[in-house]
This record gives structure tokens, C-alpha cells and sequence, in this order.
């Protein structure tokens, strides 16, 4: 990640300054939960492709900067919602803001960056991204909510699977591109294969996630192991495991998925494991991969590019 970071160093603290001084409110509780998560770190993924693409396409813009900043405050948002629906308690090694806070704080810090998000949208007077990023937004609301009515259900299949994690986490991904070329200037066809791009990528990311809940170390991810399951999260490796598995280790599965309970979590990890549900989710995600490299091809040859190869590449051999 360092060397990927390299390539737009510059133009990445530029983003990270924008987003401590949008921080910026004379209400004292919304700066200390906006700087709590915000100095969290995480991997900045995606005002990352928001850079890189830019670069790869020519020059990184001021505009480009702000647009990043954008996407990294809805992500934000998204966070703080999230963990409050999920009653998550642990978020990259660290007590969750609302575990920390409330959940009341939590909401409503994230409803004021998804404003100071639309803020710095209308400063930048482009219709196209104010329209995508509406769009945008709302179908990861849909994706939240989605997730939400399917938690805890055994006859979630792979196809509603995807439809959620694309619409709850691809999706941002992919505008973070198709904003990026939008800003470029590039023709409709160009922004559509580099919004393919991060589309693809972002579900190849999630898929990894899902496999690392079942498959990772607790201190290297920065988040408690089998935590879908304790929220009645029915991700890939569970929904494989259900179609291969025994009578008697369905019957476990079923029992942890309805119950959101982990009390036999290593026995599910080791069913998991057996079924090769592990083996098969990272397949999927390679698919996928192989899907998001191939729309990297309409880019000329740069270090931007061979730095967005490198991110697909990382997005599938990681441990956190």
C-alpha cells in the first residue's frame, strides 16, 4: 500500500487536509465523533481510486482532491450507521464510535457528513456528479435496508447475496471512477468501463471481507472474527457451506444464522473450512478481479495504472 500511496502522495494529504477542515462545526460533539473515526485511519480506498484514476487519465485536479474527500466523508457516514444497526463494538482495533459515544452521536455525526458531503458537492457546480452521487447514496441506503430485512434468513441465495454487497458497497467504488473520468472529461464510454472497474473491484473487496470473517486473525483485521455471524450476515462462505455441508452441520449453521449466535463458532469456521466454502468465495472474488483488470486495459501505460493494478491485486491478497 505504501507504494501504491506513493504515486499520488501529494495529491492524498491535499484530501486528508480537506477533510480535517470540513470537519470544521461549532458543535463540539460532531468534531469529536468526526475526528474520532476520521483518525481511525483504514486503507482510504476509495478517495484512492478517485486519485489514481485521475492520474492514470491525465492529471489530478483540485477538483479531483474535493471529489475524493466526498466519497471518503459518505463512506464515513456509512460506517457510523452501520455499526450502530450491527451494535459492533470493535472497528479497526478500536472501541466503534457508538460504543464509545452512543449511537445517538453516531446517527447523527453521520447524517452531517453525508451534508458536508453534498456540501462540497454543490461547490464543485457539476450536475453529472451531483446526479450520480445522489443516485449513489441512495442505493446504498437500499443496500443497507436490504441487508437488514435478509439478516438472519437461511434461504438467502448467492444471487441476493450479490445484489446486496454491490449495492451496499460496490456501488461507491464504482462512482469513486466514474466521478473521477467524469471530472476528466472523459467521453460516457470511458466513464462507464472505469465505473466497471470499480464495480468489480469493490465486489471482489467485500468477498474478501466475508472470507476474512471466517478465515482471519482478530488483531491483524482490527474487528472481532465471526461478526456476520453475530448480526445474521448470510455471506458466500456460509451460503456454499449450506449447499455442501452434512444434515447435522446445516442444522448447526441454521441454528448460529437465525439465533445471530456464535457460541459454536470455531465448529462453523471448521464446517466452512471443510465444505471448501473458503476456497470457493476466494474464487468468486478472483473472477471478479480478473473482471476489473480487464476494463483497466482503456488506460494508457502510466504508474497510476500499474498502481491501480497493484490495489485490484491487494484487494484479494490481504489479511485485514
Amino acid at each position: 500500500m505504501h507504494q501504491i500511496h506513493a504515486t499520488v502522495a501529494q495529491d492524498f494529504e491535499r484530501v486528508n487536509q480537506l477533510i480535517i477542515e470540513q470537519l470544521h462545526s461549532n458543535v463540539d460533539m460532531v468534531e469529536n465523533v468526526g475526528h474520532y473515526i476520521i483518525d481511525a485511519g483504514g486503507k482510504r480506498l476509495r478517495p484512492l481510486l478517485v486519485l489514481l484514476s485521475a492520474s492514470a487519465l491525465g492529471e489530478c485536479s483540485d477538483e479531483h482532491v474535493t471529489f475524493a474527500a466526498i466519497v471518503e466523508f459518505i463512506h464515513t457516514a456509512t460506517l457510523l450507521h452501520d455499526d450502530v444497526v450491527d451494535i459492533s463494538t470493535l472497528r479497526r482495533g478500536r472501541p466503534t464510535a457508538n460504543a464509545k459515544f452512543g449511537n445517538a452521536p453516531s446517527v447523527l455525526v453521520g447524517d452531517f457528513l453525508y451534508t458536508r458531503a453534498f456540501q462540497l458537492m454543490v461547490q464543485l457546480g457539476s450536475m453529472p456528479i451531483l446526479t450520480h452521487m445522489a443516485e449513489t447514496t441512495n442505493i446504498i441506503a437500499e443496500g443497507e435496508v436490504l441487508q437488514l430485512t435478509r439478516a438472519g434468513d437461511v434461504n438467502t441465495n448467492e444471487v441476493q447475496y450479490l445484489d446486496v454487497i454491490t449495492r451496499k458497497t460496490a456501488i461507491l467504488f464504482a462512482a469513486a471512477c466514474y466521478g473521477a473520468a467524469t471530472l476528466s472529461g472523459e467521453k460516457e464510454k470511458n466513464r462507464d468501463t472505469l465505473r466497471e472497474f470499480g464495480l468489480n473491484l469493490g465486489i471482489a473487496f467485500q468477498m474478501i471481507d466475508d472470507v476474512l470473517d471466517y478465515d482471519g486473525n482478530a488483531d491483524t483485521m482490527g474487528k472481532n472474527v465471526g461478526d456476520d455471524l453475530t448480526e445474521g450476515k448470510v455471506t458466500l462462505p456460509l451460503i456454499h457451506a449450506l449447499l455442501e455441508a452434512s444434515a447435522a452441520e446445516q442444522a448447526i449453521i441454521r441454528h448460529a444464522i437465525t439465533e445471530k449466535n456464535t457460541d459454536q463458532i470455531d465448529q462453523i469456521i471448521a464446517i466452512v473450512r471443510r465444505c471448501g466454502s473458503i476456497d470457493y468465495t476466494q474464487a468468486r472474488a478472483r473472477h471478479h478481479y480478473n473482471l476489473a483488470l480487464e476494463k483497466l486495459a482503456i488506460l494508457p501505460c502510466s504508474k497510476a495504472r500499474d498502481a491501480l493494478e497493484r490495489l485490484t491485486e491487494l484487494s484479494i491478497n490481504r489479511d485485514h
